[in-house]
Order: structure tokens, then C-alpha cells, then sequence
């Protein structure tokens, strides 16, 4: 009778054990299914539009652009870009500053008329402009354009060619002298070997200049109004009337770039006449808070 190998009867035990196993193993349990989590992707916000004021010209009836300012950042808007020609660049330049709105009313309640005159004899105009500078320079500390807090753009006429310049450096007050040396009132304003002379000329309401510094949204702020048809005036009076009449047609087709047009009523306030500036406040405060639906509709549709 043949033997097995005792070999083999050590591994029976271990296959009979590993036969018990396997036949013991019990169904695995079936794998529950995972809820689908849907992540939703965030909305894509872009960034807040720049906006831009573009203040235009009118004389005493700028006063009308501080009432306008305190409507805007009662409501929260500051603008990013500020450009003034004309009266516009005078409160333009305060703001951009660094002053709010209470503290451009406070030094317009406070101006003394006889700060800004310097009558010039034997000149290209009445006045020479130069406590005008003198004042805007003291105002921002005698900061260049480019210093300011915010960014802040001049608009005024080359007078040998007659076209638009738009100062973004420099010195302040004598871009502003620049943008208001209304013609035959003030001596025109050499600024690097070139003269200048009111940019109510070829840009009344500075919206063009506005786009071109980069702004999304322009608001507008014209203080134009009608000529007081007054017979027998002065020469003044006369002149800005002149003034008035050819700045509203310019005027017009450059308003139709811009987002906002804010019109103050300014009917019955003398261009000439600083002793109105609380009206003139007044009445550009109540054309702010009006327009200010329109404006946060411009702002929600950007974003």
C-alpha cells in the first residue's frame, strides 16, 4: 500500500480550514449611493464702474456744482474722476482736494468776492487772473494736479489754434486761471510757451474729456442758463451773456455722451453775482437728490 507524503497530511488540516473560511464569508453589503451635491458657480460681479463728474462753466452760478456734490455723497456717490472747465475746474479743484461737500460750502459762505478780483490795467482783459491762482493754490496746498487726492482733469482753449487742452499735471491754479480767463474779462494765461483762454469755448461740460480719462459712467452737471436778455448791459454782463448763447449749442451735442445730465435751475441767477451763492447751493442740491434714482440705476446696470 502506497504512503502519501507526510507533507501532505500537514497541509489538509490547513486546506480544510481555509475551505471553512471561504464557505463562511457572508455577502458584502451593498454600497449606498451618494448624494449629488450641485455647486452652484458664484456670480461674476465686475468691478464698480469709475465715474466721473464732468462740472461746467456758468461764473457765480458754480456755486450750483456744491449743492450737486452734497446730493451725490449724501447718497454715498464719490466720483473717481473729477474734470471742470471753466467755474466747474474752480470747484472741481477744491474737491479733488480732498474736501467733502460741507467743507466746499463752508469756504463758498466764507469767500470774499475781492479774493478773486485783480483788476488789471492796460491788458488783455479786466481782471489778470492771478488772485485766482493764488487762492486755488493755497486751497489744495500747493499740490500739482497730479498730487491730488483724486484724479482730476482741466479743460481750457488753446487760443492759436482753438482747440481743446485738457491739463492732468501740473500746476493747478494756473489751469484753472487758464480755464476761466474769460475772454476780454481776463488776460489770457501762457502755460509753457502757449496761451490759453476759457474752455467754455470748445467744451462747456467736459464730457468728452471724461471718456477719455477712462470713465464708465459720466454725470454731468451743466449750469447753463438761458441769456438774460437784459438791454443797455455792461460790458461784463455782456459778454458772458455772448458766452452763454454760443456755450448752450456746444453745449448740446456734448451732452449726448454723457450718462447723466444734471441740470440745476439756474434761471435768474446773475453770472455775475457771488451775493446768491446760498441759492445757487440750493438749487443744485435739489437737482442732485433728483437725479439720484437714474444715477443707482446707471451704477446696478454696470455691475
Amino acid at each position: 500500500m502506497k504512503l502519501f507524503p507526510r507533507s501532505v497530511f500537514l497541509l489538509l488540516p490547513l486546506s480544510l480550514v481555509a475551505c471553512g473560511l471561504l464557505g463562511s464569508k457572508s455577502e458584502p453589503e451593498p454600497v449606498k449611493p451618494q448624494p449629488v451635491v450641485i455647486v452652484q458657480p458664484l456670480p461674476v460681479l465686475k468691478p464698480r464702474p469709475k465715474i466721473a463728474l464732468a462740472l461746467g462753466g456758468g461764473a457765480a452760478r458754480g456755486f450750483a456744482h456744491i449743492g450737486v456734490i452734497k446730493a451725490l455723497e449724501t447718497n454715498g456717490i464719490v466720483p473717481d474722476i473729477i474734470v471742470g472747465t471753466s467755474a466747474g475746474s474752480v470747484v472741481g479743484a477744491l474737491y479733488a482736494a480732498g474736501g467733502d461737500a460741507f467743507a466746499l460750502q463752508k469756504l463758498a459762505f466764507a469767500l470774499d468776492e475781492s479774493a478773486l478780483t485783480d483788476w488789471a490795467v492796460f491788458d488783455r482783459g479786466f481782471l489778470k487772473g492771478e488772485a485766482l491762482e493764488k487762492f486755488i493754490n493755497q486751497q489744495v496746498g500747493g499740490k500739482p494736479i497730479e498730487g491730488l487726492k483724486r484724479k482730476f482733469a482741466v479743460v481750457a482753449t488753446d487760443l492759436a489754434d482753438g482747440q481743446q487742452a485738457v491739463f492732468v499735471s501740473g500746476n493747478v491754479g494756473m489751469a484753472v486761471r487758464a480755464s476761466s480767463a474769460i475772454p476780454a474779462v481776463f488776460s489770457p494765461v501762457t502755460i509753457r510757451g502757449r496761451e490759453y483762454v476759457d474752455g467754455g469755448l470748445v467744451s462747456p461740460i467736459p464730457v468728452r474729456a471724461a471718456r477719455q480719462l477712462g470713465a464708465d459712467i459720466v454725470i454731468a452737471v451743466d449750469i447753463s442758463s438761458r441769456p438774460s436778455g437784459k438791454r443797455n448791459q455792461g460790458s461784463i454782463d455782456l459778454m458772458l451773456d455772448t458766452m452763454t448763447i454760443m456755450g448752450t449749442t456746444i453745449g448740446a451735442y456734448e451732452l449726448r455722451d454723457a450718462d447723466i445730465v444734471i441740470h440745476p435751475e439756474t434761471n435768474g441767477l446773475p453770472a455775475a453775482n457771488f451775493q446768491q451763492r446760498h441759492e445757487a447751493i440750493l438749487r443744485g442740491e435739489q437737482a442732485g437728490f433728483a437725479a439720484i434714482p437714474r444715477i443707482r440705476e446707471k451704477i446696478a446696470a454696470r455691475q
